[in-house]
């Protein structure tokens, strides 16, 4: 595995972190993972302060970012964050943002004319908002030569004419209309099914609990392996405590028995594992510990803060 801070290889896959926000979630652990276990996030305190807690104001930190892989030529974007100029009224800390997404992308050598795929792993807010821009007052795909991947269960169950509860109440809001209607509307998506092979370094399967339709990307190339989890872990603390849901898990039984699997998997095959939230240095090794996981090393990009 060749590293270095701006990017990673596994096998014959770059992989180049895209960051579109760090910082505070406005949220306590007992918000934002309400089953933490007594006392966890103080045992753990000694290396998940700063990338992940801040024990002063007693908010977790968060990320939003995209994963940039190069496979077999083409270009591929893992996850969209939450966009620019959207209208989110059920969820002020992403209301109206105005990042420099496309700029970090520009940076990574990529213009949005440039992506082949759009792999969005569930369709929740903060992973389907740079599908789209605003083009005066019409929103248009930003990726105008890409194929949207997106799992059909969570097209469905996000659908808001299909009137499904949610435990999210109002808080996609505005998220099937914006930033996925727009990019279907123009034929650019496909909504997959079980298991989708994109290419042979990398697999989509299903992955769900966190919702319905949640995803999983499997990269397998020259003896690298990764898993591009999403939000079945959202925090470093989930590793060590798989057990641990968000407040924004769908089923919480079945988003614990995912992780456990995945994280399992992870481990028997020295993968890394990628999730979409994870600031620091974004992606992590893990081993078994008894029944639970432990992180036996981070990935080479750098921290960021």
């Amino acid at each position: 595995m060749d590293q270095s801070t701006e990017r990673i290889t596994l096998g014959d896959v770059t992989i180049s972190r895209v960051t579109e926000f760090y910082g505070s979630s406005k949220m306590s652990p007992g918000q934002f993972f309400p089953g933490s276990p007594d006392g966890s996030w103080d045992e753990n305190r000694d290396w998940l302060e700063p990338d992940f807690w801040n024990p002063r104001t007693d908010e977790c930190h968060t990320a939003i970012q995209s994963w940039l892989l190069r496979s077999e030529g083409r270009t591929i974007l893992v996850d969209t964050g939450v966009g620019n100029h959207k209208d989110r009224p059920y969820a002020p800390v992403w209301n109206r943002l105005d990042t420099d997404y496309l700029g970090h992308l520009a940076a990574a050598g990529v213009r949005p004319e440039d992506i082949d795929i759009v792999v969005n792993t569930h369709l929740h807010i903060d992973h389907v908002g740079w599908n789209t821009r605003l083009d005066g007052r019409t929103w248009v795909p930003t990726f105008p030569n890409a194929t949207y991947l997106m799992p059909r269960r969570d097209f469905d169950f996000w659908d808001p004419a299909n009137e499904n509860r949610t435990v999210l109440g109002r808080g996609n809001q505005n998220v099937f209309e914006d930033s996925v209607t727009p990019v279907h509307q123009a034929g650019l998506t496909h909504l997959w099914e079980g298991t989708y092979r994109i290419d042979k370094n990398l697999r989509l399967d299903s992955a769900p609990g966190h919702t319905p339709g949640s995803s999983v990307l499997t990269l397998e190339s020259g003896g690298d392996q990764a898993l591009f989890v999403g939000d079945l872990v959202h925090t470093a603390l989930q590793i060590v405590e798989p057990d641990i849901n968000s407040c924004f898990c769908e089923d919480p039984a079945e988003s614990r028995a995912t992780r456990h699997k995945l994280l399992g998997r992870a481990a028997e095959n020295n993968a890394l594992v990628f999730p979409a939230h994870f600031g620091g240095q974004g992606a992590a090794e893990v081993v078994r510990s008894g029944s639970k996981f432990a992180i036996k090393e981070w990935a080479g990009f750098s921290r960021i803060s």
